[in-house]
């Protein structure tokens, strides 16, 4: 039948003439997000191995940033599908690194450095031991007991550390965990360099490097989808820890609602966002764990109720569609994610066979969104 027979038939019976765009099915995304798992699993069957950086010549541990994001998105998977592989590798993984900070180093202030915490408090909900979360406690400890607020100098280290001292406070009822918390996010977000958050454009910029006068080739200011995305990711896990009662909940939704309600207008017309939001002609293109870190935002606040599903249920479709079908290797190989750094022009190229110089990373941003994407109802 033509098309201009089914559109013509579509007006005489009202019916739309184009249906919208569809989720798959909630047993389709739950087997795409096992593969893309499984591929990883069957590449890194030691967790405790170390990451290699050949462009440094030198071997990362394994609990660095990169790694921790991915046991992140690992224990999400876990919340919805308990297979007992993940938990074990999840142990196995943080028992191996004696439940520490990277180099062992309890005095970090890094958040990049702590960011492991995140999972071994999750693990610690599961099956409480004390000694999994000695060395945990002091580092945060350390944080809540110094006048410091001025550590969280690049946005990415919001989503690193800002998530642990809020799973430290559910757990323990210490609402001083929480304060320390919103301190250190207020300095980040209205002093460090007049602001990294720009509140009339809902975005942030990554560090000090990019406040004006640094603009993009454009003409416009740089804001990096990556890092915008962990700061979208960081609210989101926070929000899941605080009560509904914290003094800091409204201003943590405000930021939260402003910036995908930003994300929404430089959204692509395939259904990624590029990895400069505001200027396609730098580095534009397809770009993964951007798009899976606002996916993650924006599913989990209208799964929370937070976001309009009118609204933004259109725009997480298209762009977990265009991730699971343009993204997703047949073997569960992720494409199209951009590698480490801090602006756009970094971790080049970004292709569908492209290979990123850590790879893990990736696979969590996309189970972290995959994961609240098979909670919508």
């Amino acid at each position: 039948m033509k098309k201009s027979i089914i559109i013509a038939l579509a007006i005489l019976l009202g019916l739309p003439c184009m249906a919208a765009e569809q989720l798959p099915p909630r047993e389709q995304t739950l087997k795409t997000l096992i593969k893309v798992n499984d591929h990883y699993l069957k590449k890194h069957p030691d967790p405790l191995l170390g990451i290699p950086y050949y462009s440094r010549k030198k071997v990362y541990e394994a609990n660095i940033w990169t790694r921790a994001v991915y046991f992140e998105g690992l224990m999400a998977l876990h919340s919805i599908y308990p297979d007992n592989r993940y938990y074990d590798y999840a142990y196995n993984w943080a028992d191996g690194f004696d439940w520490g900070m990277r180099r062992d180093d309890t005095t970090t202030r890094n958040a990049d450095n702590y960011c492991a915490a995140q999972t071994y408090i999750d693990l610690y909900n599961l099956t409480p031991e004390p000694r999994m979360l000695t060395k945990t406690k002091a580092c945060m400890n350390m944080l809540v007991n110094t006048p410091q607020v001025d550590d969280w100098t690049w946005i990415d280290a919001i989503q690193m550390g800002m998530p642990v001292l809020a799973k430290m406070s559910k757990l323990t009822g210490d609402q001083r965990y929480n304060e320390k918390a919103w301190d250190m996010y207020c300095w980040s977000r209205n002093t460090l360099a007049g602001g990294l958050f720009n509140e009339k454009e809902g975005l942030w910029w990554r560090d000090k490097d990019f406040v004006p006068p640094y603009k993009e080739p454009n003409g416009k200011n740089c804001y990096w989808s990556r890092g915008n995305g962990w700061v979208v990711a960081a609210l989101v896990r926070v929000l899941d820890e605080i009560p509904a009662d914290d003094p800091h909940r409204a201003a943590y939704i405000a930021d939260l609602k402003a910036m995908c309600e930003a994300a929404v207008k430089c959204q692509r017309k395939d259904g990624f966002w590029n990895v400069s939001l505001h200027d396609e002609s730098n580095f534009g293109g397809k770009e993964l764990t951007g798009t899976a870190l606002f996916v993650y935002g924006m599913a989990w606040g209208v799964n929370n109720g937070i976001l309009d599903r009118a609204k933004y249920l259109p725009v997480i479709t298209k762009a977990w569609n265009a991730m699971v079908n343009e993204a997703v290797h047949p073997n569960g190989y992720l494409g199209y994610v951009q590698g480490t750094g801090k602006e756009p022009k970094d971790g080049q190229p970004v292709a569908y066979d492209s290979k990123p110089d850590f790879d893990d990373y990736g696979t969590g941003c996309f189970l972290l969104a995959g994961t609240e994407v098979y909670k919508l109802k």
